[in-house]
């Protein structure tokens, strides 16, 4: 059983297309969304309808904070943030809208949990970007393996039996071991939008039989989709960045 994790996608039509033409080589048996559909970039409708057609054929999709935004615009997010959900909500349809409200904060998937932020809070969705952080979100939770985004930036913690977590970055294409036995908090990288220095989009498959989880990251036409940005006239920096990784 291979699983395909994508998160963060936040409305970026070319980096969806490469991670889902990569992944769709690599054969996974199901994909899981962890949230965040939408959001910063300039085609919303287009990725809404692709991640419904994934869920349409047995895909797992939680709701992120930008897609609970779409419903009720949240005070806290930066004014690029609220920006760009404002001009978001004018791009969805009634479908669009039907289907991110309807998606669950969470899914349990046998020894797995699947969450867009913290499993401790998700609908107050907490950054996991520190030890602690996993610790307090592994803390709510029985499940083996929690599975989230959120940062945009990879990040595999690995509970000790001293109780804290430890964290590794992974190194791209290189398989990491999820030995059965300890607990992990993993932090799946951003498709649409990386922080973490590189622009390439992030996505990573799990292999159940060899207990490995593999990050991908791929080049994609990003100057395409900052000038879609631009031209949709969304604040500047959410184009800029695409090319930093930041």
């Amino acid at each position: 059983m291979r699983i395909a994790f994508l998160s963060d996608i936040h409305g970026n039509r070319e980096a969806l297309e490469t991670c889902l033409a990569h992944a769709r080589s690599q054969a996974p048996d199901r994909f899981v969304v962890l949230g965040d559909i939408v959001g910063y970039g300039a085609d919303p409708a287009f990725c809404t309808e692709t991640v419904a057609a994934l869920a349409a054929r047995g895909a797992v999709v939680v709701k992120g904070n930008h897609d609970q935004a779409i419903e009720r615009l949240a005070p806290t997010m930066n004014h690029d943030a609220m920006a760009a959900v404002v001009w978001t909500c004018g791009q969805l349809s009634d479908a669009h809208r039907s289907f991110l409200a309807g998606l669950p904060l969470t899914h349990r998937d046998g020894e797995r949990l699947y969450v867009h932020a913290g499993a401790d809070e998700p609908g107050d969705w907490p950054y996991i970007t520190s030890d602690r952080g996993a610790e307090l979100s592994l803390a709510a939770t029985d499940a083996a393996q929690v599975f989230s985004g959120h940062t945009h930036m990879p990040v595999v913690f690995r509970l000790e039996a001293d109780g804290r977590c430890q964290g590794l970055v992974p190194a791209a294409g290189t398989p990491i071991r999820l030995d059965p036995g300890p607990r992990y908090q993993v932090v799946i990288g951003s498709v649409g939008q990386p922080r973490d220095g590189n622009p390439a989009a992030a996505y990573s498959i799990l292999d159940l039989g060899e207990h490995s989880l593999t990050q991908h990251r791929l080049a994609y036409d990003h100057a395409a989709a900052a000038a879609k940005i631009m031209a949709a006239g969304l604040p500047p920096r959410l184009a800029l960045r695409l090319a930093l990784g930041h």
